[in-house]
């Protein structure tokens, strides 16, 4: 993998950048749809590609390890070539999944026992079977595994969290060294700092992890419920110590104000299930604000869903056939909201792009996420 920054703003920490591997080029700022089982919810691949066209997606080595199960992936080529995807994949290693089964799991120095949420049976998760298994996967960007820690949490729980993360890191990469590419391309580690919400822990986690040498580096643990300017802080102590010139991502963020603030902290990459859950329900992201698409305003409103949108379904459509579709469950209308929410996502970072190679990143962004803080 090979990390070019293109521009850097000058009054931020925004930067664009590209990102190349086997399967091809990543341009920085870039938002990755959550494809958790090998899909992308609601959406073909061939819509995905032509209209909302990320160069990178998101797959999930805790629900991809239950099913299918990784013989059927190997059996398949691995997941490119089982799901039709031929651009970039990025696994997260399952350890916000672990996080989110408090009840179903119980952690300890060797890994992590859980029960599956599909049959009750209980399984173990190490980093050597972590890296095991996204190897099976063959994703080309895969992840340490790590523990995400709750908020609010204990500044004792969350110390003792960050330096178990930072052993299993070490148990990974050893055991990376042992184990081969099983496909005929290149797979890249990511390691991700933890810490909580706490200044000292993640200042120590981001030099610990910067100075594992990876070829681009995660931030992990947040998202989780604490306050935005909280993030925002915490981000900024990680992106002032991670290595200039190598990927920052940040794990599971979020709403398209978190997305440009952190940019402007220094953030390249970023992944979110919101654009694609919010859809489900009837919430549309857009330049000028949020639309709750159920509401009875738009019954009668016969203008585009988006007439700035890039993707087909923002203009083949109307407000009032989509308020409908909602009213009567019908599926198609959760694919619509899905494919405008993914569309608008990635305009938004390609956008941040454009505004810091012409130097006015700083106005825009301000512009932008004073716009979007509406409810139409």
């Amino acid at each position: 993998m090979k990390f070019t920054r293109v521009a850097n703003d000058k009054e931020t920490k925004a930067r664009a950048g590209s990102i190349t591997t086997d399967h091809g080029t990543i341009e920085t700022p870039i938002f990755m749809p959550v494809g958790t089982v090998g899909s992308v919810k609601g959406v073909h691949q061939r819509e995905l590609k032509n209209d909302i066209n990320p160069d990178i997606i998101l797959g999930n080595t805790y629900h991809l390890y239950l099913r299918p199960q990784t013989p059927i992936l190997e059996q398949a080529g691995g997941l490119h070539k089982f799901m039709n995807w031929d651009r970039n994949i990025l696994t997260d290693s399952g350890g916000y999944q672990v996080y989110s089964m408090s009840s179903n799991r119980k952690i300890k120095e060797e890994g992590v026992k859980f029960k599956s949420h599909i049959d009750g049976s209980y399984h173990v998760f190490t980093p050597e079977n972590v890296m095991e298994v996204q190897r099976s996967i063959g994703a080309d960007i895969i992840m340490a595994f790590d523990e995400c820690t709750p908020y609010p949490c204990d500044y004792n729980y969350a110390k003792r969290s960050m330096h178990m993360t930072h052993r299993w890191l070490e148990r990974c990469l050893t055991h990376l060294k042992k184990t081969p590419f099983k496909y005929d391309y290149e797979q890249t580690f990511f390691p991700i700092v933890q810490g909580s919400c706490y200044k000292d822990l993640r200042e120590q986690s981001a030099e610990y992890i910067a100075n594992a040498g990876a070829a681009g580096n995660a931030i992990g643990g947040l998202s989780v419920g604490e306050p935005a300017e909280e993030m925002y802080a915490m981000t900024d102590i990680v992106c002032s110590i991670l290595p200039e010139d190598k990927p920052r991502y940040l794990m599971g963020v979020g709403t398209p104000i978190n997305i440009l603030e952190n940019i402007a902290l220094g953030v390249d990459m970023f992944d979110c299930v919101m654009p694609t859950r919010n859809a489900r329900n009837g919430m549309l992201f857009t330049a000028h604000g949020s639309i709750n698409i159920k509401n009875l305003k738009w019954a009668d409103d016969f203008s585009p869903v988006d007439e700035m949108g890039i993707t087909f379904v923002d203009t083949e459509y109307t407000k009032a056939y989509l308020r409908h579709l909602f009213t009567v469950n019908e599926l198609l209308g959760k694919q619509i909201a899905t494919i405008h929410n993914l569309g608008f996502y990635l305009w938004l970072t390609r956008e941040a792009r454009k505004h810091i190679i012409a130097g006015d990143f700083r106005a825009w962004k301000d512009k932008m996420v004073k716009q979007m803080d509406n409810r139409l």
